[in-house]
């Protein structure tokens, strides 16, 4: 059994209160997608296939769909491969048609219950909690990793997959050995989603996760910002989102609406930048100090690193 320690009890929110869990890339090629990985600096965990019950009593089956995990010390993020067929793994494949990169950001949650009671208060019909497991390497062998997942019928949220996760096992998601990345990135702070029209959206996640979303004044577009626990979503349409990280039109939005990037906190920026250009990663210094990278096309979008430590 893996020791249980602050970091991992750090990733599970206070009971009532919701933070940026993860965020994650959906990506034809598991293989090229690693690689991109290693390139950026990043250390991520061996290739996991997926399993979950359709019923709560029911057996495992496989969900046709295998990730490989880059973790935080805040949050992590998360690249999904379909390579079965099945209908998780074919609702991978529908989001990928549209485009390559993130399709899914995730709350983390203490109470699944307490989500779902919510999204049916509010309309949303959830789908019920779904109990997820993977077998993932360990300094001994593996461990069993599982999750329960809150969600919504696909296309509920058209952003992409918005859902609830409450870590069952985090000792076994964040081992210390998969903490360091010779990037020095340290952890999620923030998700950009790029829509038509912000203010519905606002509201909409407002209902969603019962957490207010503020409108930022005083600059070009409209934005609205929901701050969690740990970590905030940006909901933003394409004026604001240019202005701030695209006024050289480098990365030109393949369909609306795109979740776009994120921004992750570094230990060193300078170690950061020097690690992306040596792997061939060109960044491009904001006037606010943050680095932007844009992904390949084999992980799609972009990341924003900032200065200071991930708390």
């Amino acid at each position: 059994m893996l020791p249980r320690l602050p970091v991992h009890d750090a990733q599970v929110p206070a009971a009532g209160t919701l933070n940026l869990d993860h965020v994650a890339h959906f990506v034809p090629d598991r293989e090229a997608a690693a690689a991109a990985l290693a390139r950026l600096g990043f250390a991520a965990t061996p290739f996991s296939e997926q399993f979950h019950r359709l019923q709560a009593d029911g057996p495992l089956v496989p969900a046709g769909t295998g990730n490989r995990c880059v973790m935080l010390r805040e949050g992590y993020l998360e690249f999904l491969t379909p390579f079965m067929d099945t209908p998780v793994a074919n609702q991978l494949r529908e989001s990928i048609a549209r485009y390559t990169g993130v399709h899914l950001v995730a709350y983390g949650t203490a109470d699944a219950e307490a989500d779902h009671a919510r999204l049916a208060a509010a309309g949303f019909d959830p789908l019920p909690p779904v109990r997820l497991q993977r077998e993932a390497d360990a300094p001994s062998g593996t461990t069993t990793v599982r999750f329960v997942v809150t969600r919504t019928p696909p296309g509920t949220m058209p952003e992409g997959r918005i859902q609830f996760c409450g870590h069952q096992t985090p000792e076994g998601v964040w081992q210390q050995r998969w903490l360091g990345h010779p990037n020095r990135a340290a952890g999620l702070r923030r998700v950009f989603l790029v829509l038509a029209d912000p203010a519905e959206a606002a509201t909409r996640y407002a209902r969603y996760t019962g957490l207010p979303s503020g409108l930022v004044s005083g600059q070009a577009g409209t934005e609205f910002v929901q701050q969690t626990a740990r970590g905030a979503l940006h909901l933003m349409d394409t004026t604001a989102w240019q202005a701030q990280f695209d006024p050289d039109r480098a990365l030109v939005p393949q369909a609306l609406p795109w979740i776009a990037g994120y921004e992750l906190s570094s230990d060193d920026l300078a170690a950061t930048r020097a690690v992306l250009e040596a792997g061939g990663t060109p960044c491009t210094l904001l006037p606010d100090g943050r680095l932007r990278v844009m992904l390949p096309p084999e992980l799609g979008g972009f990341i924003l690193f900032s200065a200071g430590d991930a708390a």
